[in-house]
């Protein structure tokens, strides 16, 4: 399968870190390697709510939910683009990340089968200097992954607050040039290490 990446953008504001920081990554991929870019501020999607108990799912036709899953099926790589906010990922990311559940659950979707295998990234810029303030965010990615037997990438760590703070930290445009190529392992909860 030709590789395709989705980027999924979580901030809140355009152009900011983050992007940056996922764009620099980017530009390493081979030019055979498919990018999708999906800017969930451009592409809101509602509150999930939580229906497994009270009604049968029905995939999206139309509108951001559908091009989202469709975008997310259709990926062998998706990267989680998402500043750290509040030490986790931002609310657009954990509404995008929340209608996995109703995908999951979705007739015809078969959505934990086709992500298995699959690669999950994250890109995050963050504004302190310990990069362990990031375990939050790096936690939920892994554990989406692991839950849904995708490999996972790790994240790609910047340092920025103010727009374009990123492109002065020299360690994290240094990883972004390598970070697509390792290889990826398969995701693990930290239990069963």
């Amino acid at each position: 399968m030709t590789r395709r990446f989705l980027f999924v953008l979580g901030s809140a504001r355009a152009d900011g870190n983050t992007e940056l920081l996922a764009r620099r990554a980017a530009e390493q991929l081979p030019p055979d390697v498919e990018q999708q870019w999906i800017d969930l501020a451009e592409h809101p999607v509602p509150d999930f709510e939580d229906l497994r108990h009270d009604s049968d799912h029905v995939r999206p036709t139309g509108g951001n939910l559908a091009l989202l899953l469709d975008a997310t099926l259709a990926a062998t790589d998706i990267v989680i683009a998402s500043p750290l906010y509040w030490y986790s990922v931002s609310a657009h990311t954990k509404r995008y990340l929340d209608h996995w559940s109703g995908w999951l659950r979705t007739p015809g979707v078969d959505f934990k089968a086709t992500l298995a295998g699959r690669t999950l990234w994250g890109v995050t810029a963050l504004a302190h200097t310990q990069p362990e303030v990031a375990d939050p965010l790096v936690g939920t990615l892994n554990n989406s992954a692991a839950y849904l037997g995708m490999r996972f990438g790790g994240v790609l760590l910047g340092n920025g607050s103010k727009p374009g703070d990123v492109l002065n930290d020299t360690e994290a445009l240094t990883r972004a040039k390598t970070f697509f190529a390792q290889e990826a392992p398969l995701a693990r909860f930290v239990y069963e290490d």
